[in-house]
C-alpha cells in the first residue's frame, strides 16, 4: 500500500469504514426501526473478540438474565472506526470502543450521537508494536523508513503515534499502513510490512517471530493511556436509562468475577474466543481490568455530575490526535464532558460500598 504521510480527515476515515461494517448490522435496519419507534424491547450490542468483562457478560448471558423480555442481539466487531459507522447508521445502542475512535467521534461540527457509560479496561501488554526479527529493529527510532501497519483510527494507532513521537520521528518518516488485526497477520507472514501496532490474539502471533519494542502499558505510564471504553447511544439514554442501568450491573459483575472467579472467567474467554484454557488464561493475565469501584471513582469515569480522570485523557487524546493532524482540531473540555452519561453511576457506586 502507498504510504499516508498524514492521518487521513475523520470524514474518510467514518466513509472507508462504511464497507467494513456494513456485513456486520446487516439485518439489523428492522430493529433500529423498531427501536427508534418505541415499540420494541431490543438492544444491539457492539462487541471485540478481545479477553474483557464483556466476554463474560456474553458467555455468561448476564445481561439476558437482567433482561429476560429483552431480544438481545451482539454483533462484533474488528476496530473502533466500523463500530462509529454503526453508530452513525443508527444500527447500536451499546458497544466497546477504545478510547481514540472515542476521542475522534467526539470531534468535529458533527459529533457521533453516543456518550461513554463504563470502563472496560485498560491497555496493558494487551496492545504493542513488534517488529519482524528479520529486520533487525530493536527499538522504535530503527523504524524510520520502515513499513509499520496498525487500523487506523484505534487506540493501536494512537499508541503508534505516541510512540514515533517520543522516539522522534514523524509520521511521515515512516510508511504507515492501514489494515485490520487479521489482514496484518497475513502481511507479516508474507513479509509486507516490518512492523506493526496491534492487540491480542493477532499480536501473540507477531510475537512469536517479533521484537516487541513497546506497549501500551509502557506509552500509558508515559503519560498518554488508552483505554476500552463502552458507549450508548444518546436514543437509548433517551427511550430507556433502566436498560443502561441493568447493562451496567452485568459489566461491574463481570468485573469482580475477573477477580473473584479467575478459573471461570478464563473458561468463558477461551470458549468465547475458541482458543486454549492457556492460551486465554495468558490473555487476560495482559490486561489491565480496573474494579467495579475503581471505574466509578474521581481516579477514572466518576460519577453523575463529577466526572473522573478520563474527561482529561479523552481531552488529552483529541488534542494529541489534533497536533499530529490526525482530526481537523481538538473539542473543548466541555465538549468531551457532554459525551459522558454519568446518571445512575452515584447509585451503582453507593451499591458498591
Amino acid at each position: 500500500m502507498s504510504p499516508v504521510p498524514q492521518g487521513p480527515s475523520r470524514r474518510l476515515l467514518l466513509a472507508g469504514a462504511l464497507a467494513a461494517v456494513s456485513a456486520a448490522v446487516t439485518g439489523c435496519s428492522s430493529d433500529s426501526e423498531a427501536s427508534a419507534s418505541g415499540g420494541s424491547k431490543r438492544l444491539r450490542i457492539g462487541y471485540f473478540a478481545f479477553p474483557s468483562g464483556d466476554l463474560l457478560v456474553k458467555n455468561r448471558k448476564l445481561l439476558e438474565k437482567a433482561l429476560p423480555d429483552y431480544e438481545i442481539t451482539w454483533i462484533k466487531f474488528d476496530s473502533g472506526a466500523s463500530v462509529n459507522q454503526a453508530f452513525l447508521g443508527k444500527s447500536l445502542d451499546i458497544a466497546a470502543l477504545g478510547s481514540s475512535p472515542f476521542a475522534r467521534g467526539v470531534s468535529g461540527s458533527s459529533p457521533i450521537p453516543y456518550k461513554v457509560a463504563w470502563i472496560l479496561d485498560v491497555a496493558g501488554e494487551n496492545e504493542a508494536l513488534v517488529a519482524r526479527k528479520a529486520t533487525g529493529i530493536t527499538d522504535v527510532a530503527g523504524l524510520k523508513g520502515k513499513k509499520i501497519a496498525t487500523p487506523f483510527a484505534s487506540t493501536s494507532h494512537y499508541s503508534l503515534l505516541a510512540a514515533l513521537a517520543a522516539a522522534g520521528l514523524e509520521p511521515s518518516d515512516v510508511e504507515l499502513i492501514d489494515l485490520q488485526p487479521q489482514p496484518i497477520l497475513a502481511a507479516w507472514q508474507r513479509g509486507d510490512i516490518d512492523a506493526a501496532y496491534v492487540w491480542l490474539p493477532t499480536l501473540d502471533e507477531l510475537r512469536k517471530d517479533g521484537t516487541q519494542l513497546t506497549s501500551s502499558k509502557e506509552i500509558g505510564a508515559a503519560g498518554k493511556p488508552t483505554l476500552d471504553l463502552a458507549v450508548v447511544s444518546d436514543d437509548l439514554i433517551a427511550r430507556d436509562p433502566e436498560a443502561i442501568e441493568a447493562w451496567r450491573t452485568a459489566e461491574a459483575e463481570a468485573l469482580r468475577l475477573l477477580k473473584s472467579d479467575p478459573d471461570g472467567s478464563v473458561k468463558a474467554v477461551a470458549a468465547e474466543l475458541d482458543i486454549s484454557t492457556a492460551d486465554a488464561e495468558a490473555q487476560l493475565a495482559q490486561g489491565v481490568f480496573l474494579t467495579p469501584e475503581q471505574v466509578v471513582s474521581a481516579d477514572w469515569l466518576g460519577s453523575d455530575d463529577s466526572p473522573g480522570k478520563l474527561l482529561t485523557y479523552v481531552t488529552d487524546t483529541a488534542r494529541f490526535l489534533a497536533d499530529q493532524k490526525q482530526i481537523d482540531a481538538a473539542p473543548s473540555e466541555d465538549v468531551v464532558r457532554k459525551a459522558f452519561y454519568l446518571k445512575g453511576l452515584k447509585g451503582l457506586s453507593d451499591d458498591l460500598k
